[in-house]
């Protein structure tokens, strides 16, 4: 069975921090899956370019962005002349709250996640997955990548493919990041969740960060890439992998 690309990316506030478009080559992926916040045309047209086939997820930022030139009519006067103006480039909103879509044997749902009470709960994030009865589940919103299996289902973050920052100001958000990583790694009997790396000298700055699904059957290997600093402030990309087997548990 042919694997299939997916590219899995959220909360893209920032479109001048779209760095990581030299690493995406159109015709090498399958689909994307966008999880709200696509908040620039400029960014949804590249999107469009990359795969033919791009789902969209409503976010709590989504606006109407649109291009607009303005035009007067050289017959009138200067003062009285009527500006119109027209759009050149628009996206549209998506409504869906959530889509869920199927490679190989594998059910691939997705939402945005400010539906989700607590923000990134992993006990909400479950009863989500079983409501929707997907084996993988990915959600943004807290701008942080984070990854883990609990109870045989597989549960990604991206984090904000620009860096964005947070803006929830719920100081225990990483506190809750980091303890849901450690306890789907333990409950889910595979491998240890993790998360992204703060930088030290900067807590408050986001990691860029996006996901690549490689589907094949029942196996989905997520490759992680995330834009890391070192101490000399130079930046480069760092990828790490992670494996998700359907009922690998026997459940």
């Amino acid at each position: 069975m042919a694997s299939r690309l997916v590219l899995v990316l959220s909360d893209l506030h920032i479109p001048d921090r779209a760095i990581f478009k030299k690493l995406l080559t159109p015709g090498k992926i399958a689909q994307i899956l966008c999880l709200g916040n696509l908040t620039s045309p400029s960014a949804y047209a590249f999107l469009r370019q990359l795969a033919p086939d791009l789902q969209l997820v409503k976010g709590d930022f989504d606006i109407p962005l649109t291009n607009t030139t303005t035009t007067t009519n050289p017959q009138q006067p200067q003062s009285q002349s009527n500006p119109t103006t027209a759009p050149e480039a628009s996206y549209p909103i998506p409504t869906a709250l959530s889509k869920v879509v199927t490679h190989g044997s594998l059910r691939i749902g997705f939402t945005h996640g400010d539906s989700i009470i607590p923000p990134g709960d992993p006990d909400a994030l479950l009863i989500a997955a079983r409501q929707m009865d997907v084996d993988v589940l990915c959600w943004g919103g807290t701008h942080r990548f984070e990854a883990y299996e609990m109870e045989g289902k597989f549960f990604v973050n991206p984090g904000s493919a620009t860096g964005a920052a947070c803006w929830s100001g719920d100081e225990d958000l990483t506190g809750a990041s980091t303890t849901s990583s450690s306890r789907g790694g333990q409950e889910g009997g595979g491998e240890e969740g993790f998360e992204d790396e703060q930088d030290d000298e900067d807590p408050d700055r986001n990691t860029p960060s996006f996901v690549l699904m490689d589907v094949q059957g029942d196996v989905l290997v997520l490759y992680v890439y995330q834009l890391k600093r070192d101490k000399e402030g130079k930046e480069s990309v760092g990828v790490e992998k992670v494996s998700f087997r359907k009922n690998a548990g026997g459940n």
